[in-house]
This record gives structure tokens, C-alpha cells and sequence, in this order.
């Protein structure tokens, strides 16, 4: 099976992801991830990669795919894998089908979460996490039990990430709508798109998804 999971930032694509990775065997591609692990590892991808980065630029598109179609030969034999992060824009969409059709592989299924923009904004903006272990809160949904004290370890410093900001999170969705929404009628017009209730709890979106899937 190889999916796609997209929506806008804070949607809880990763944390999906993660539970269908579990469930299903199948393997988690994360742009993002792979390609610090490709420039940690000095492979030739990761050597350009590193070079581009380093003179300010953005990764092209050919250079991701070529990633992720190194990452599928190598996880030859798994039962599939989920892409979180990744297309982005329509560009890379085609270039996904083809570099698939080229393997004789497709999308079976694109699995949209759909969230309201201003929920998201109050749900990105008030996370952190203990600076000790790591362990994640909301200043509304999931605070720590006692004030100021992490629950897991007991640490007293906390971290937010630095664009958590109001600012930073609307540009960030603007972009989405203008660069990544157009994917919506894209994968409509293929038949493979999945569209899920992003806005229930996390178990509740799980349980749509998968039921969407089976």
C-alpha cells in the first residue's frame, strides 16, 4: 500500500503517520527527516543536498524524488509506505506519479486531513515541550498537571519552538492554501483521494482513516 497523508501544519499528519506505520507495516518517508539523515550520512544525495542548503537555496524537486525513490529500493520487500510532507505542490505530484510509474508502482490512496485554519493556529501556537525529556504539552489542551513542573520527569524548562508564532503559523498556512491545497482537486480528478475530519481527537482520526483505507 502507498499513501499520501497532507493537510496544513499542526493537522497531525506525523502522529498519523506514525499510527499507520505501526498498524499497517508499511514504512514513514518524512522528507524532512530523510533528507538530514542523507546529509548526516555524507551519501551523494546528501552531498548536494548539503551544498544547495549551504548557499541558501531551496532542495529542488528532481533531488527529493530521486531521495524518496532511493529510499523505496532500499525498503524493497516492506508492505508499503506513507509520504508525510510530501507533495507539496503539483510540481511534485507529477513528478512522484511518474517517478512511481516508472517503477511500476502507484498511489493507492491520498488521505486529507481537514482542520480549521483558526484552530490550528491556537493549537500550534500554545505547544512545548519539557527541555529534559522531551515531553510534549499544550497551554490549553495538555498542560503539565502541576504548574511549571513536567510530569514525566519533573524537569522545570520548557522549549517552543521558535516559529510557534502567531506570525510565522499564519504564513505558513497561507502558503499552504496558495501552494498545496491545489493538490485537493488534483488527486480528486486521479480517484484516489481520501478526505478525513482532521478536528476529532487523535483516535477518532485514526479510526477514520482506517476505515477509509479498509
Amino acid at each position: 500500500m502507498y499513501l499520501v497523508l497532507f493537510g496544513p501544519p499542526g493537522a497531525g499528519k506525523g502522529t498519523q503517520a506514525k499510527r499507520l506505520e505501526a498498524a499497517c507495516h508499511l514504512v514513514q518517508l518524512s522528507t524532512g527527516d530523510m533528507l538530514r539523515a542523507e546529509v548526516a550520512s555524507g551519501s551523494a544525495l546528501g552531498i548536494k543536498a548539503k551544498d544547495i542548503m549551504e548557499a541558501g537555496k531551496l532542495v529542488p524537486d528532481e533531488l527529493i524524488v530521486d531521495m524518496i525513490s532511493s529510499r523505496i529500493d532500499d525498503a524493497e520487500g516492506e508492505a508499503g509506505f506513507i509520504l508525510d510532507g510530501f507533495p507539496r505542490t503539483i510540481p511534485q505530484a507529477r513528478a512522484l506519479d511518474a517517478m512511481l510509474d516508472g517503477k511500476g508502482l502507484k498511489l493507492d490512496r491520498v488521505i486529507e486531513l481537514r482542520v480549521d485554519d483558526e484552530a490550528m493556529v491556537e493549537r500550534i501556537t500554545g505547544r512545548f515541550s519539557c527541555a529534559s525529556c522531551g515531553a510534549n504539552y499544550h497551554q490549553k489542551f495538555n498542560p503539565t498537571k502541576v504548574a511549571g513542573l513536567c510530569d514525566a520527569c519533573g524537569g522545570d524548562r520548557f522549549d517552543r519552538r521558535a516559529d510557534d508564532t502567531m506570525e510565522t503559523v499564519r504564513a505558513r498556512l497561507k502558503a499552504y492554501h496558495d501552494q498545496t491545497a491545489p493538490l485537493i482537486s488534483y488527486f480528486e480528478k486521479k480517484g484516489n483521494l481520501l478526505s478525513v475530519d482532521g478536528m476529532a481527537a487523535i483516535d477518532d482520526v485514526t479510526r477514520q482513516i482506517r476505515e477509509a483505507l479498509d
